[in-house]
């Protein structure tokens, strides 16, 4: 692989015909994740980092190079590149071998050291004795691997997957995913992944980006995000749900509390003194947080933000059971939450059956309030 001293630094910038507003950082050795819906720009930004596409501003630079810099007028060709791209649908060349797809990619190398060299990418990637045969006769998970293997014959700075599993079945995208992890671990390039499989993201990235028009929204770890959205925008696109609204009351440093009236209920939440008294905000809970109070064993845990409510919906899934509550929000919004099937029925949990739940205070996260509707 090319000794990347430095990893991957992007910034684009353009109205039309796709725009784009995006600006992130990828270190050698990391997988950067690119989620966020279709349309979102994930793929043009792949693009512009292999010289695909063009944006109006910006710049691209990796391994201590500059690719792409509109200032300085410099846009290297995509052959000047040191990228390793893998498409959705693999582009491997139907008339070669699997030995032939990888070599073709080997002309920097001496003629004599080609096929050595795509043996052994081939057998990096798990395809040694299938080296001649064609991709009409390989699975699609093993054109998958030889599309991988030829990206990284280009001996990359940087490697650019964009939706490599989508077109194979669940079992064995699950397989390529385990094998890209383990992969990943000898190479010391930067990876960016696009991909619209959010469960994926959380299993494969150091870090996520997500897009939306065009735009980074929030970067940070795929924990981090899920349990910390940095707005109710990014909340909803990456269908977390218990979102609401409130107006933040007062806050406590001493005891590490900031309280939120939400209705006529007053809330506890973690410490976050950078909202002022007075400011409405968006706020979320995750269903991991929402704890039901035992029918008539109650314990001192309930008492904290012990909410009233209402069963809207129940639906067996397997062994758990998940619970749709009628909160009275003010907004319309519904409390969501799962525990065990044997616990619901235990306490009585039935559509239009009242009980009381309560929201874990150090996992009510506050938000700065969205402008756009709910």
């Amino acid at each position: 692989m090319a000794d990347a001293a430095e990893g991957l630094e992007l910034r684009l910038g353009a109205a039309a015909p796709i725009p784009l507003d995006l600006a992130l950082g990828c270190a050698p050795g990391e997988l950067l994740a690119l989620v966020g819906p279709s349309g979102a720009g994930k793929s043009t930004a792949l693009r512009c980092v292999a010289g695909l596409h063009r944006p109006t501003s910006g710049l691209v630079r990796c391994g201590g190079k500059t690719w792409f810099d509109a200032a300085a007028r410099c846009d290297l060709p995509p052959h000047r590149r040191a990228v390793g791209l893998v498409f959705q649908d693999y582009a491997l060349f139907p008339h070669m071998t699997a030995l032939g797809n990888v070599a073709a990619a080997l002309g920097h190398r001496p003629r004599a050291a080609r096929a050595e060299r795509a043996r052994e990418l081939l057998a990096l990637v798990h395809l040694s004795g299938l080296e001649d045969r064609r991709p009409a006769e390989l699975s699609g998970g093993q054109q998958q691997r030889v599309a991988v293997a030829r990206a990284l014959a280009r001996d990359p700075a940087v490697l650019l997957l964009d939706e490599p599993f989508s077109a194979v079945d669940r079992a064995t995208r699950r397989r390529l995913q385990s094998e890209l992890a383990g992969l990943r671990r000898s190479l010391s390039i930067p990876i960016l992944l696009v991909t619209h499989d959010l469960d994926e993201a959380v299993a494969l990235a150091d870090r996520m980006c997500l897009m939306h028009r065009g735009r980074g929204l929030q970067t940070a770890t795929p924990s981090e995000m899920l349990a910390r959205p940095a707005s109710a925008e990014v909340a909803r696109l990456l269908d977390l749900r218990n979102l609401f609204r409130a107006t933040v009351e007062r806050h406590d440093a001493a005891a590490g509390t900031t309280f939120l009236r939400w209705g006529d209920a007053v809330l506890e939440a973690a410490h976050a003194p950078a909202f002022v008294p007075g400011a409405a905000v968006d706020w979320m809970v995750p269903p991991s947080a929402v704890v039901l109070h035992r029918r008539g064993r109650p314990s001192l845990g309930e008492r904290e933000n012990p909410v009233p409510a209402r069963v809207l919906d129940l639906l067996p899934m397997g062994r758990d059971a998940e619970v749709t509550l009628d909160i009275a929000d003010a907004q319309g919004g519904k409390l969501a939450f799962s525990l065990p099937l044997h616990a619901a029925r235990r306490n009585g949990l039935a559509p239009g059956e009242a009980c009381t739940v309560s929201l874990l205070k150090e996992n009510i996260h506050i938000m700065p309030l969205s402008r756009t509707g709910r």
